[in-house]
C-alpha cells in the first residue's frame, strides 16, 4: 500500500504529522485549520480519524501500534476503507454499550428517548447548524467566528420557545449557514451580541456515550441535548456516524422537538 500524504510544514518542531486528506471527519474543513487550533488545544488530535489508535474498518485489521503523536504517519487503513467507516459504518457492538433496559432515558414530560447528545469537551456548548430566515443577515450582519450571538429557532424545524445564545464557530458568507455552539445567556448580557432573529435549526453534532438501542445511519431516533434547559426530546435523522474512543460522534438533521 502507498504510502498517504503527510501534512507540509506540520513536523518541523516534532509535532505530529497530518495525513493532508482534508476530509472533515474532525470537523475542521482542512487539515491546516486542525494545525492551526493544536498549539492552543492539543487535545483536539485525538479528532483525527487517521490518527487514531482506536481506529476500526471494515475487515477488522489490526490496528496502527504507533501513538498518535509519532513524528511519522502510523501504518493507516486505505482512505477507502476509513472514509466508508467515517461516513456510516457502525461500531462493532463490543465497542459500544447498548443499555436497553436502562430507566433513565425520559425528557421532563416523562417520554422516552433513545440517547442523550454530549457536546464535544473542547466547545463551549453544544453545536448546532443552523440559518436565518433571512439568509442574507449572515452577510448583512458581517457574522464571523466568534462572534456572539442570539435567536429563536421558530416553526416546523424546532419551534423552541427559549431563545438561544452562543458563539458562532464556521461561517458561510454564500449560503447564510452558521455552525455555533450554544451556550447560556451570561456572554451576551455582559459583553453584548448579534441578534439572527428567528432561524431554522438544521442539525446537531455532538457525542453518544451510551444509548437505549443501536446507533445506526439513516434511522430516526428520540434523543435530548444533554445541556436542553426544558429537558424536553428531540428527533433527528442521523446522517454521519463515526465512533470514537469511548463514544460515538454523531450529526443529526431533519429536527422535531417532542
Amino acid at each position: 500500500m502507498g504510502k498517504l500524504p503527510s501534512f507540509p510544514n506540520m513536523n518541523n518542531a516534532g509535532g505530529p504529522v497530518l495525513p493532508g486528506l482534508d476530509c472533515g471527519t474532525c470537523g475542521f474543513r482542512t487539515c491546516a485549520e486542525l494545525a492551526a487550533r493544536l498549539a492552543a488545544e492539543p487535545a483536539l488530535l485525538k479528532r483525527c480519524l487517521y490518527l487514531s489508535e482506536d481506529r476500526f474498518d471494515a475487515s477488522s485489521r489490526t490496528q496502527p501500534e504507533a501513538p498518535i503523536d509519532s513524528a511519522a504517519p502510523a501504518a493507516f487503513a486505505s482512505p477507502c476503507e476509513s472514509r466508508t467507516q467515517a461516513a456510516g459504518s457502525v461500531c462493532p457492538p463490543d465497542r459500544f454499550a447498548v443499555d436497553e433496559c436502562a430507566p433513565t432515558y425520559r425528557d421532563s414530560l416523562d417520554r422516552e428517548i433513545d440517547f442523550y447528545l454530549e457536546h464535544f469537551p473542547e466547545d463551549p456548548g453544544p453545536r448546532e447548524i443552523i440559518i436565518p430566515h433571512n439568509p442574507m443577515i449572515t452577510r448583512e450582519m458581517d457574522i464571523q467566528p466568534g462572534d456572539i450571538l442570539i435567536g429563536r429557532p421558530l416553526g416546523m424545524s424546532c419551534g423552541c420557545p427559549i431563545t438561544h445564545c452562543g458563539i458562532a464557530f464556521e461561517v458561510d458568507k454564500r449560503t447564510g449557514v452558521i455552525v455555533w455552539c450554544v451556550t447560556g445567556p451570561l456572554d451576551p448580557r455582559s459583553k453584548g451580541f448579534k441578534d439572527l432573529g428567528y432561524y431554522i435549526a438544521e442539525g446537531y453534532e455532538g457525542l453518544v456515550k451510551h444509548a437505549r438501542r443501536e446507533i445506526r445511519i439513516g434511522e430516526r431516533y428520540f434523543f435530548q441535548p444533554r445541556m436542553c434547559m426544558l429537558q424536553w426530546r428531540h428527533s433527528g435523522l442521523v446522517n454521519f456516524l463515526n465512533r470514537i474512543p469511548g463514544c460515538l460522534q454523531v450529526r443529526l438533521e431533519g429536527l422535531w422537538i417532542g
